[in-house]
């Protein structure tokens, strides 16, 4: 092999474990089997998620892997990979990946790194599986106004049943209070 094009590789190692660094998840995926429409499908919908897929050759991966500190994820790169990172939420792609192989049974989610922690193939799912981020805040909020809103009910109800009309039984009770 020629000096460029180990010059070259390297450069494409480099690369890739500064961004494995940058980002906040990445996991990779066995995508044998898929047809070019179902990765093109599964592309756009981790573009959507905020995320990202590339095709990466496994001695590239393993090389930045190690150089970024995930030498874990090396047992798991056998076979056609792919590396899916995610950018704004941390879970977004292992939980993109994870809906896309229910519909799609030749996708595998292998390993992945979450937030600095290697995660092995129980782990990923694990984490494909949590709520995300703004689903988890509304859950927050709602369980935070549930009570406020319950209070406010009964608050309401007490004034409703202040103002109403006594009926004949609660006057008599009054009228006879009133005489003692």
């Amino acid at each position: 092999m020629s000096k460029k094009a180990i010059a070259n590789k390297q450069v494409e190692v480099n690369a890739l474990a500064e961004k494995m660094q940058n980002t906040n998840s990445f996991v990779i995926v066995n995508y044998s089997g898929l047809t070019v429409e179902q990765v093109t499908k599964l592309r756009v919908e981790l573009r959507e998620a905020g995320c990202e897929l590339k095709v990466i050759k496994n001695n590239i991966t393993k090389r930045a892997a190690e150089a970024a500190g995930y030498g874990e994820i090396k047992e798991a790169l056998l076979g056609p990979n792919a590396v899916a990172f995610s950018y704004e939420d941390s879970v977004s792609a292992a939980k993109t990946v994870f809906e896309f192989a229910k519909e799609n049974s030749a996708l595998e989610l292998k390993v992945g790194v979450v937030d600095g922690e290697y995660m092995d193939n129980v782990k990923i799912q694990t984490i494909a599986t949590i709520p995300t981020r703004d689903v988890l805040l509304t859950m927050i909020a709602a369980g935070l106004l549930t009570p406020i809103k319950e209070v406010a009910i009964a608050l309401d109800l007490h004034m409703k049943n202040l103002e109403a009309p006594q009926t004949e039984e609660a006057a008599e009770v009054t009228e006879v209070t009133e005489e003692a």
